[in-house]
């Protein structure tokens, strides 16, 4: 494991996707227990103050603190990416295990249902899914995990399907284990490699696609702040104070990539025809 952290972070793409990503892990935790100022607090009396030494990142229309407001939405928007990848990798993992190792009509129904599915843009479904179940923070976790889930499945599946006919399968299979703990015991541990480059990709769409719902007033709600919604509320007053776009803006821009830069680094890590480049 040292070794391949090693590995990974002799890489420059690694290194400064895992410093970006750090600092982008850093400010949530930060933000879920610490802020210097109230984040929703309204103070009109030093409404849209530029960066000084009380406000370091200025104030916005409302007077709240933009430096708090961002560490609070590091918070929102990094918990829903999370969960978001948690939920459609573990149950996209389990079904397209199942769909790929028991095949038959099993696997004619799932794929056809996911196919359904990726017929519809991951943007257009959460919009949808959120217009149904209306802002919320687990509605966007919803909305995101059930847009994601058909293209861990695929991915999972194809992994199985190279995997089934693998001669410790037959192995396990001839010692009289079920069919469950094959899949579970040697299926699913040799399909991790792809699950985890899949897993940090899906992480930098779920939060670009937070971004994007909290932009449109579909993510969470006010007067909870997230990085999409502060981009939002800045149109208005981006002539006079650009600091208000500046901040969410960049960053989503370098946390979007520091998690490209630290995909690229495990695709590099985990592909065997990147072993000696």
């Amino acid at each position: 494991m040292n070794g391949a952290l090693r590995t990974l972070l002799r890489r420059p793409n690694g290194a400064i996707g895992v410093l970006l990503l750090a600092v982008m892990l850093a400010a949530a935790l930060l933000g879920s227990c610490y802020t210097p100022y109230d984040p929703i607090a309204i103070e009109l009396a030093v409404r849209l103050q530029p960066p000084s030494l009380q406000h370091w990142l200025g104030t916005d229309e409302w007077g709240r603190d933009v430096l708090s407001r961002l560490l609070f939405g590091a918070t929102v928007s990094v918990s829903i990416s999370f969960f978001t990848v948690l939920f459609s990798v573990l149950f996209g993992a389990l079904i397209g295990a199942a769909s790929g190792f028991f095949g038959g009509w099993f696997e004619r129904c799932v794929m056809a249902f996911m196919d359904a599915l990726l017929a519809f843009p991951s943007l257009i479904m959460a919009l949808g899914v959120m217009a149904v179940f209306g802002p919320s923070r687990y509605g966007v976790v919803l909305a995101l995990s059930l847009a994601y889930l058909p293209s861990v499945v695929r991915i999972v599946r194809s992994s199985v399907l190279s995997l089934r006919e693998k001669e410790y399968i037959e192995a396990s299979q001839v010692m009289g284990n079920s069919e469950l703990f094959t899949m579970l015991r040697h299926i699913l541990p040799n399909s991790i490699s792809p699950i985890i480059v899949l897993a940090s990709a899906l992480f930098g769409w779920a939060l670009l696609a937070e971004s994007a719902l909290s932009f449109l007033g579909l993510g969470v709600p006010p007067p909870a702040s997230s990085w999409g919604g502060m981009l939002a509320d800045s149109r208005i007053h981006f002539a006079a104070a650009p600091w208000l776009a500046l901040a969410p803006g960049l960053c989503i821009s370098f946390s979007l990539l520091g998690i490209n830069l630290f995909g690229d680094a495990l695709r590099d890590q985990f592909d065997p025809r990147m072993k000696n480049l």
